[in-house]
C-alpha cells in the first residue's frame, strides 16, 4: 500500500494548475444516460472516483471513449445508446456515493431501475430519502428489496413541487436530471446552490433541457421528451483550489492557483483573509500569499454553498493548528467528520472536541510523525500538517487521496514541498 513522506517547513512558491471538478465531473457523467447521443465531456481529472463511476457505467452499457493519455486531464465520450442492464449492483454502488446518482435517469429514461443503497467515506449517515422521496413525488412507484432501491415508472415521470427539508447537492442533482425527462414543470425548492449544481444545468441546457434558477434556491426545470449530446467543459474545482490556497498559507508561501474561481471561493477567501492570508484574483486565476506575520486564528462553521464547505473542514483545522490563537471550527453538514482530529493530535495539534464543534489553540510547531488517512478530505488535511510540521510525516492509507486530488504530490514538489510517493508491496 502507498505512503506518502513529507519533510516539512519549505515555504511554497510558485503556480498550481487547477483540474476540473471531481464533484462536477460525477454528476456530469451520469448525466450521458440522460441521451442516446454522445456527451463529450473536457477536463475530466484522473481519479479514483472517477474510475469507479465509469465501471459502473460501462457495465449500464455506456460506451466511453478516453483521451489523452499523459498526466493532466482527459476528454471523456459517453454514449449511452444501448443501455442494457437497469441493476447498479451494491459492489459498485457501496465504493462511492455519487455512483447512486444513476437512479432518477434510468427512471426517467427508461421507467424503472433497481440500484443499490450507498456506501463512501465513513464521515456519518448520508441517507437517500430526499432522492427517494422527490422521485415518488413524480410519480415513481418505489420500493426496498434486499438493500436495492427499486424504482418503477411505467408511465414516464410527471413534473412535480418538491420541497427538500433539508439542502442536499446529491438530490438536487439526481432530481434535476430526471426532471429533465419527466412531463411537464418540475419545481425544487431548497434546492443545493454550488458551483457543481450550475455546472450540471449548463450542461442538461446545452443537450436541450430547459431550467431557470440555477444558483439560486428554487429550480424550475421544464421537461423535454428527448435530449441530444453536447460538449461541456468541467469547472475548475474549488475544493483543490482551496486546499491548495490553506497549503500555501501553512507554509508562509505563495501561490498562483491557475484556473481557480475566485467567486466559487468567496466564504473561503474571507475566512483566510481574517486568518491573515492575502487572497487576491489574477489574470489566470487567484494568488495565495502568506509571506509575512502569522497566522490568526478565526472561528468557522460549515454550510451549504455560498458558505465555507464542509469538504474544506479538516484542511482549516490544520491550518488552525499552527494559528496564533484560538479557532472554533463546527460542523454542520456531516456528522463524525472529526477522525482526522487524533491524527493531528499525534503530530502535537491542540483540538478539543465537544458535540459538533472542535476548539483549536494553535501551538508553536508541529512535529512530523506516522499518521493514518481515515477518508479524502482527512487525509489531505494530514499533508497539509505535514508540509507545516518539523521533522519527518509518514501518511499511510493514501488511497483515500486518489480519490479527490490528481497528482498532488507532483504539484506540491513543483511548488518546493519535499514530498514523495513511496510505492507500497
Amino acid at each position: 500500500m502507498d505512503k506518502i513522506r513529507i519533510r516539512g517547513t519549505r515555504p511554497l512558491h510558485g503556480a498550481i494548475t487547477i483540474g476540473g471538478a471531481k464533484n462536477a465531473a460525477l454528476p456530469l457523467m451520469v448525466a450521458s444516460l440522460l441521451t442516446e447521443k454522445a456527451l463529450i465531456l473536457d477536463d475530466v481529472p484522473r481519479l479514483a472516483d472517477i474510475a469507479t463511476l465509469s465501471n459502473l457505467l460501462a457495465q449500464h452499457g455506456v460506451e466511453i471513449g478516453v483521451e489523452g493519455k499523459g498526466s493532466g486531464s482527459r476528454v471523456m465520450t459517453l454514449t449511452a445508446r444501448d443501455i442494457t442492464n437497469m441493476v447498479a449492483p451494491y459492489d459498485l454502488v457501496r465504493k462511492m456515493r455519487a455512483s447512486f446518482l444513476v437512479l432518477g435517469p434510468l427512471v426517467a429514461r427508461f421507467g424503472h431501475a433497481r440500484v443499490s443503497l450507498p456506501g463512501g467515506c465513513a464521515i456519518g449517515t448520508r441517507p437517500v430519502d430526499l432522492h427517494i422521496n422527490g422521485l415518488t413525488e413524480m410519480g415513481a412507484e418505489i420500493e426496498i428489496d434486499s438493500g436495492y432501491v427499486v424504482a418503477r415508472a411505467p408511465n414516464g415521470l410527471h413534473g412535480a413541487s418538491v420541497v427538500f427539508p433539508t439542502v442536499s447537492v446529491g438530490a438536487t442533482e439526481n432530481l434535476m436530471m430526471a426532471a429533465a425527462l419527466a412531463d411537464g414543470e418540475t419545481r425544487l425548492i431548497n434546492a443545493a446552490r454550488e458551483p457543481e449544481i450550475v455546472d450540471l444545468g449548463t450542461c442538461l441546457i446545452a443537450m436541450g433541457a430547459e431550467i431557470d434558477g440555477l444558483g439560486s434556491d428554487t429550480i424550475r426545470v421544464q421537461g423535454r421528451s428527448t435530449l441530444h449530446g453536447t460538449r461541456h467543459s468541467v469547472v475548475p474545482d474549488r475544493i483543490e483550489a482551496g486546499t491548495y490556497a490553506m497549503a500555501a498559507a501553512i507554509t508562509g508561501g505563495t501561490v498562483e492557483l491557475v484556473n481557480a474561481h475566485l467567486e466559487h471561493l468567496t466564504a473561503v477567501a474571507k475566512v483566510l483573509s481574517g486568518a491573515g492570508v492575502s487572497v487576491s484574483p489574477t489574470e489566470r486565476g487567484v494568488l495565495v500569499s502568506r509571506a509575512n506575520g502569522a497566522l490568526r486564528g478565526v472561528d468557522v462553521m460549515t454550510e451549504p454553498f455560498p458558505g465555507f464547505p464542509t469538504d474544506l473542514q479538516a484542511q482549516m483545522m490544520a491550518l488552525m493548528a499552527t494559528a496564533t490563537g484560538a479557532a472554533m471550527i463546527t460542523e454542520t453538514i456531516f456528522e463524525n467528520r472529526y477522525m482526522h482530529v487524533p491524527e493531528l493530535m499525534r503530530m502535537g495539534a491542540n483540538i478539543t472536541i465537544h458535540r459538533s464543534s472542535a476548539l483549536v489553540r494553535g501551538v508553536p510547531k508541529l512535529t512530523g510523525a506516522p499518521v493514518m488517512a481515515t477518508d479524502l478530505r482527512a487525509s489531505v488535511s494530514l499533508v497539509l500538517a505535514g508540509l507545516a510540521a518539523e521533522g519527518l510525516t509518514e501518511i499511510n492509507r493514501v488511497y483515500h487521496l486518489d480519490r479527490g486530488y490528481e497528482r498532488l504530490e507532483e504539484k506540491l514538489a513543483a511548488c518546493g514541498a519535499d514530498i514523495e510517493r513511496v510505492k507500497g508491496d
